[in-house]
């Protein structure tokens, strides 16, 4: 993804909701895009999907999958690419799938459409696959419908379908929001270890920093439409240099730190994406806010592949040092 930019029209005027977005990641890598609600990470999935709703539009930028440009694609090689070549993995699968289709037609449609298979080598691939991401029974379970599985079946249901047609990036969508925490933990092992093991790229959309330490390789850090902060999991935790990114560290409990160390909330309440903002969009948050942040908007600066946006990265780092976290 380089520099993507997504407006919406309303009325006639246009608002800019992500602004030069930008990450990548291999084959078999999990990249994490973490940010609160409205920061723009749907937004970027849906896009590479060519799903944007009506009245949003890629204004700049490119999604670029194995060489190609998704976002000049036509609606038919849109078409095409779901499924095989990118999937996704919604965040309320009840939603999401089919209420009065069965759990065997939703499973195999995609793998006679995409693949060519055959009802009986399609129904066979679906009993593997139900298999595979731990569904017991699953002759019965392909002959059920959505509403007789619980939601944790229902999100491996998921993201056996997103597996179906042997893509190569698949797009997880806050894959764990309605889960409780147990299940959460499965779900994401489960699902960073298939893509893994066959060797499929995985973006893992979410707005909570806690549960990608285990599963990502790399993390990017989104707020008010733009990626402030992007570097390895282990880099970004052990030293995370933007306010935002120390911010929502702060804000959930942590093993490696001591039991009595406080939950700091991020105060106030994130941007409206409509309104314009002059310089860095946190600033309103942020308790080392300067005039420069107030006016201009950061660039992004590297130091290894550690890459920050903040004029006071430093000045916050070594404040976050002072207090003794690590």
């Amino acid at each position: 993804m380089e520099n993507l930019a997504i407006d919406v029209t309303r009325d006639g005027e246009s608002h800019r909701l992500v602004h030069d977005a930008h990450f990548s990641l291999e084959r078999g890598e999990t990249q994490a895009v973490v940010g609160e609600s409205g920061s723009g990470k749907s937004l970027t999935a849906l896009a590479a999907m060519g799903l944007l709703g009506e009245g949003l539009s890629v204004a700049s930028g490119r999604i670029l999958f194995e060489g190609q440009d998704v976002t000049a694609l036509s609606e038919a090689a849109h078409n095409d690419l779901r499924g095989s070549g990118i999937a996704m993995i919604f965040q309320e699968p009840m939603t999401s799938l089919n209420p009065v289709r069965s759990i065997q037609h939703q499973l195999t449609e995609g793998m006679r459409l995409k693949l060519g298979l055959s009802r009986r080598a399609a129904r066979d691939r679906a009993l593997e696959l139900l298999t595979e991401v731990g569904i017991s029974d699953p002759e019965r379970r392909l002959k059920q419908y959505p509403h007789q599985l619980s939601g944790g079946m229902r999100q491996r249901v998921m993201i056996a379908i997103a597996l179906s047609c042997k893509p190569r990036l698949i797009l997880a969508d806050e894959p764990t929001t309605a889960l409780d925490v147990t299940i959460q933990a499965q779900i994401l092992a489960l699902t960073s270890r298939l893509c893994r093991d066959h060797g499929v790229g995985l973006v893992l959309i979410t707005h909570n920093l806690g549960i990608v330490a285990r599963h990502a390789q790399n993390v990017a850090v989104m707020y008010g439409g733009r990626v402030v902060e992007r570097a390895s999991a282990r880099a970004l935790y052990n030293d995370p240099r933007h306010p935002y990114t120390q911010g929502l560290l702060a804000s959930v409990p942590r093993l490696d730190l001591p039991r009595d160390t406080p939950l700091r909330p991020v105060p106030g309440a994130p941007p409206d994406p409509t309104v314009p903002l002059p310089g860095c969009r946190f600033h309103p948050r942020c308790p080392w806010a300067t005039d420069v942040c107030r006016e201009r908007v950061p660039p992004f600066e590297a130091e290894g592949d550690h890459e920050v946006a903040c004029w006071n990265a430093e000045v916050a780092s070594e404040s976050r040092r002072r207090e003794g976290v690590a």
